[in-house]
């Protein structure tokens, strides 16, 4: 075998209410890794393409380049690696731009190495990946790009790692502005402590949103799909969001919140109402002087695959 592809999805982080905790598979956009078996030990970067046109060229500040070293070392480095990157999840968006890349990248080259690791087992190697871009890394969008549909960490050691039911008939809806956010930024500003009251009703919003994923009640994923712990901190980021968010509210999604960090702003909608959802989503930047550009998957999105593998030519 001497080349492998694969590729991963974007991603929504949190998924508005569970702040580290749940992630959401986006299949609206992908990118793609393609590992090429060569003699020179090592993991180097071939072509970049797709949404940009350079990306960083060393393990320690590449994410695809880092997840993918950490397969081929855990594996004996039996031969050397080039990774060749589409981009096609657009960075600092709040899309899991860098989750993406590596999860694709871990992937492609389990894949070169005949697969000695199960999808679930790359979780970590993605993970390396991901803590170039941010340590110590995020789970939520390497979890979801890696598995696929809307997906919950119930532990972090050891990992522990469960699909949640998607609502039937509801898509999510995404609208990324012509505005950057840097994730570690939107970290820092973020408080240590908050009150106990606050706690509760954080715990309360997350109870009703996957217990109304779980049985498809979309009474309680209204009423659970509020972040009422992370959103209000952030919201200064972008001070267009509570008009986006009345505008989506007034259309008729289930809720709207940031895609991780944001800029991205993300609603989940009933399909009959994601054509309103979307054009009033899109008006409300459009009258605030902001360029956004609309995306739209369902939350059963598809996560990892393996796209093409070529059999070495004698």
């Amino acid at each position: 075998m001497d080349q492998a592809s694969a590729s991963a999805p974007a991603s929504i982080g949190n998924v508005g209410v569970g702040f580290d905790i749940l992630g959401q598979a986006f299949d609206a956009v992908r990118d793609r890794v393609t590992a090429f078996r060569e003699e020179e030990p090592g993991v180097r970067l071939g072509a970049v393409s797709g949404l940009v046109r350079t990306l960083p060229d060393r393990p320690a500040t590449n994410t695809a380049l880092a997840a993918g070293r950490a397969v081929l070392r855990a594996c004996g480095e039996p031969f050397g690696v080039r990774l060749a990157i589409e981009k096609g999840v657009p960075l600092a968006a709040g899309m899991g731009g860098s989750a993406a890349s590596a999860v694709a990248g871990a992937a492609a080259v389990n894949a070169l190495l005949g697969e000695p690791f199960e999808t679930e087992e790359l979780l970590a190697f993605a993970l390396e990946g991901e803590r170039v871009a941010s340590d110590p890394p995020h789970w939520d969008n390497v979890m979801a790009s890696l598995l696929g549909g809307l997906v919950l960490a119930a532990r972090e050691a050891p990992p522990l790692l469960r699909a949640l039911p998607a609502p039937e008939g509801i898509v999510a809806i995404l609208l990324h502005p012509a505005v950057k956010v840097e994730t570690r930024m939107a970290r820092g500003i973020l408080k240590s402590e908050v009150p106990m009251a606050l706690a509760v009703e954080h715990s309360r919003r997350v109870a009703a949103f996957v217990a109304g994923c779980a049985t498809g009640d979309r009474v309680l994923i209204r009423a659970g799909l509020e972040d009422v712990l992370v959103e209000p901190q952030r919201a200064h980021l972008l001070p267009v969001l509570p008009v986006v968010q009345r505008a989506a509210a007034g259309a008729g999604a289930l809720g709207c919140s940031f895609s991780g960090s944001g800029p991205s702003v993300f609603a989940w909608a009933a399909a009959e109402d994601a054509d309103r959802v979307e054009d009033a989503m899109s008006w409300a930047f459009v009258e605030a002087g902001i360029a956004a550009r609309a995306y739209r998957a369902p939350v059963a999105s598809g996560g990892v695959r393996v796209e093409r593998v070529s059999e070495e030519v004698a």
